[in-house]
C-alpha cells in the first residue's frame, strides 16, 4: 500500500469523511508549502457544490446519475461504475464526490500514476465498505498490470492477490465488498477496450456556456462575500473558456483587486482590469495561445505538425495538445489537417494579422 493512504478529512458541511491516497497533497505540499496547500484544498471544496441540486450545468450527465442512484438505493444495491471523461476543471471530482454524498457512503479517492503496483490497488480496495465510491483521477494512467486486477475487481468484487515469487509463489482469494469505482480521464481514448467496457455508465462532460458559468460565478461570489455586478459576472464568464475552475480562478483575481482598490462591489471595471492584467482578452486567449496563433500565421497557408508547433513556443506536445488547443479549436481560431495544425481568417483576426497571408502559396 503506497504512503499517504489512509488519511482522513472531514468534507464541508458534514458527512461522511473523504479518504485520500496517494501522493498528490505531497507534491503540492514540495511545491506551495504545508500552510498554502491547505488554503489551497479549503478554498476550493468551499467553492465545490455540497448536493446534487446545487450542481450548475451537466444537466444530462446529472439526471443520469440521479436515476442510476435513486434506482440502486431503490434496490438496495450499488450503482454501476461510472466514467467521466471531458477537459480539466469541467467537475469530474466534484461529481465524484456528489455520488458518494447521495449514496451516503464514503468517498475512497486516488490517482492512476499512484497505483504503481497491485498492491497499492489492493490496500485501497480491501478498506472498502459496502456502496463506498473510490475515486482514480486520470484513470487512463492506471498501469496495465494494476488494471488486470480492477477487471476482476469490478465485475467480481474480488481480487486474487499473489504472495512471494518463483517456487514460493502462492496465491491468496481476497473477497471484497461491492463498491462503484468513479474512473475521471481527460483522454478517453487511450483507456483499453476492455477496461473502458467494464463501466456501466459513460459520461462525457463539455464545456459550460456562458450562462451556467455566470450562475457558477454568481454563487461563488456569495461563498466568498463579494457583490457581484452582473455585467462583471458575464464578463470573467465569457473569458474562461467554458471551464468552472478557470471562471473561479478569475474571480479571486477580481475580489483581490476590489479588495485592494476599496470597491464595494465587483464591476465590469474591476473584472476587465484582473483579467488585462492576467494577460486574458476578450477572446478568453493567455500568452500561450497567442504564441500558438502568431507561429502558425508565420507558416501562413502551409500546416505545421504538433512536434514542431511545441517547439516553436517552448511547451511540452501534451500541454499544446491537451490544454490549449480545444479552445482554439472550439473558437474556430485553429483548425487540423492531415497534414498538420494551421490557422484560420478568424484566428488571424483575434490577433490582428490579414487574414490574406492564407490565400499566399507557401512552398514547402
Amino acid at each position: 500500500m503506497s504512503e499517504g493512504a489512509g488519511r482522513e478529512r472531514s468534507e464541508p458541511g458534514g458527512g461522511k469523511p473523504s479518504v485520500f491516497h496517494g501522493t498528490r497533497g505531497a507534491d503540492l505540499e514540495a511545491l506551495l508549502g504545508a500552510p498554502d496547500v491547505a488554503r489551497e484544498i479549503e478554498f476550493e471544496n468551499t467553492l465545490r457544490p455540497q448536493r446534487f441540486d446545487e450542481f450548475v450545468g451537466q444537466r444530462q450527465t446529472l439526471e443520469n446519475l440521479r436515476v442510476a442512484i435513486t434506482a440502486a438505493k431503490a434496490r438496495k444495491d450499488t450503482p454501476d461504475h461510472v466514467l467521466l471523461s471531458g477537459p480539466p476543471g469541467l467537475g469530474k471530482t466534484s461529481l465524484a464526490k456528489l455520488m458518494a454524498v447521495e449514496l451516503g457512503t464514503t468517498l475512497h479517492s486516488t490517482t492512476g500514476p499512484a497505483l504503481e503496483r497491485a498492491r497499492d490497488l489492493v490496500g485501497i480496495l480491501t478498506q472498502l465498505k459496502r456502496g463506498d465510491v473510490l475515486f482514480i483521477d486520470e484513470i487512463h494512467r492506471v498501469p496495465p498490470a494494476v488494471e488486470e486486477y480492477l477487471y476482476s475487481a469490478m465485475e467480481d468484487f474480488a481480487v486474487d492477490l499473489t504472495l512471494d515469487q518463483g517456487p514460493n509463489a502462492r496465491v491468496l482469494p481476497l473477497k471484497l465488498e461491492r463498491f462503484v469505482l468513479v474512473g475521471a480521464t481527460t483522454r478517453e481514448g487511450l483507456l483499453s477496450a476492455p477496461f473502458r467496457g467494464r463501466f456501466g455508465l459513460l459520461e462525457r462532460l463539455a464545456p459550460y456556456p456562458v450562462e451556467d458559468l455566470v450562475a457558477i460565478l454568481e454563487r461563488s461570489a456569495r461563498i466568498l462575500a463579494l457583490p457581484l455586478d452582473a455585467s462583471a459576472a458575464r464578463a470573467v464568464a465569457e473569458r474562461s473558456r467554458g471551464t468552472p475552475r478557470v471562471a473561479n480562478r478569475f474571480l479571486r483575481r477580481v475580489r483581490d483587486l476590489v479588495q485592494v482598490s476599496g470597491a464595494v462591489q465587483a464591476e465590469p471595471r474591476h473584472a476587465l482590469e484582473a483579467l488585462r492584467r492576467m494577460g486574458i482578452d476578450e477572446f478568453g486567449l493567455e500568452d500561450t495561445d497567442r504564441r500558438i496563433l502568431q507561429v502558425l500565421a508565420r507558416t501562413g497557408a502551409r500546416a505545421i505538425g504538433l512536434k514542431t508547433l511545441a517547439a516553436a513556443i517552448g511547451e511540452a506536445e501534451d500541454t499544446v495538445e491537451e490544454v490549449f488547443e480545444p479552445h482554439l479549436l472550439r473558437c474556430g481560431f485553429l483548425e487540423r489537417t492531415s497534414r498538420g495544425r494551421r490557422i484560420t481568417a478568424e484566428g488571424c483576426a483575434a490577433i490582428g494579422v490579414d487574414a490574406s497571408i492564407l490565400d499566399e502559396e507557401t512552398s514547402s
